[in-house]
């Protein structure tokens, strides 16, 4: 599953622009399972079990990543663009990125030390501040490569580093994708529903249309969030540890999770050795929070893979995390199908 996270990171894939991810997925279960893509982008695919499921479960993850999009182009040739998804400008400022279908190199400039105001010295500027150069000499220039609407995505290596940890793009939510293909497959004991969802970073729009239309009784959407086991942060606002399994929700800021499944999730990690814990901050939200409101309601859980530095070019996972992520839903699926 680790190539299969490196492949699916590199793509560029911001909200509303899923393609080639969904393509790409596409191509990996398309022998596998049978598949269909809604009128938003979902990608929406039946894989059939050992034996027929007396519920319908549904496994979710969102293709989508953060990024930008081109908004103008200046007399000299700068791109302006306007931030997809929730990135603190921290993380903009001086980065490397891919501009279009072209994947245009480019860097997001900013004005050098030197010319700033002593007292401005430490201020972070906002997005509408900054802009992106792709070393066009003026605005005809640039716009021979690069086109209003354009995406734009952080450039980032996948680097395996220290003792099992990952680094790349996008593994919010790549490696939940790379989860369910792994799903998908493996032959399955029951028959099981899943949505490669869209635009989950811009409110959880594509999820919302997917439950609709699969009609689950139960969900289990596998995401990322927050690992705050870093430097300077206080125990009990560390949220989840790299290294200790999944995180299972009981509350986000669009979802209160049903107590009994997440009560029945830790049971059976328990009965089964897999390693998982609880994310011990309300913080956040996923798709769950559109999922668990469809049709007439939907029974759903979350569990996610650590990661630190979401949102960012350089999002941290330990890789044991996923393996445990993957053995855990997939014994809650099996749960699901039958309880």
């Amino acid at each position: 599953m680790l190539e299969l996270i490196k492949e699916l990171c590199s793509l560029p894939g911001i909200s509303g622009r899923e393609d080639s991810v969904r393509d790409f997925i596409i191509e990996k279960i398309k022998d596998h399972a049978e598949y269909s893509v809604d009128a938003l982008g979902n990608l929406i695919v039946f894989k059939k079990g050992k034996k027929p499921a007396k519920n319908k479960v549904m496994l979710d993850a969102h293709m989508d990543e953060v990024g930008m999009i081109i908004t103008g182009i200046t007399s000299e040739g700068f791109l302006r663009f306007e931030k997809v998804g929730g990135i603190n400008s921290k993380v903009i400022v001086g980065r490397s990125v891919k501009v279009g279908e072209n994947a245009i190199n480019g860097v997001v400039g900013i004005k050098p030390v030197h010319l700033v105001d002593k007292d401005k010295e430490d201020v972070i500027p906002s997005a509408d501040e900054l802009y992106i150069d792709i070393g066009a000499e003026n605005r005809e220039e640039a716009e021979k490569a690069v086109s209003l609407g354009d995406s734009v995505c952080f450039d980032s290596d996948f680097i395996e580093f220290g003792n099992g940890f990952v680094k790349a793009k996008a593994l919010d939510d790549r490696v939940g994708c790379a989860i369910l293909i792994e799903m998908i497959r493996s032959e399955l004991e029951y028959d099981a529903w899943f949505s490669f969802s869209v635009q989950e970073e811009i409110g959880t729009r594509g999820a919302q249309t997917a439950a609709f239309g699969i009609a689950p009784d139960y969900a289990v959407v596998v995401e990322t969030t927050t690992a705050a086991d870093i430097s300077g942060v206080s125990d009990e606002k560390r949220v989840c540890l790299c290294g200790n399994g999944g995180a299972v929700s009981f509350m986000d800021r669009s979802t209160v999770y049903d107590k009994t499944l997440f009560d029945r999730a830790f049971e059976i990690a328990k009965e089964k050795n897999i390693a998982c814990q609880p994310k011990t901050l309300v913080a956040g939200g996923n798709d769950a929070g559109a999922i668990h409101k469809s049709r007439g309601g939907v029974r759903v859980l979350t569990v996610s893979v650590p990661c630190r530095y979401l949102h960012s070019p350089v999002c941290v996972i330990k890789y044991s995390d996923a393996e445990e992520s993957l053995k855990l839903v997939t014994a809650l699926a099996e749960e699901f199908a039958t309880c």
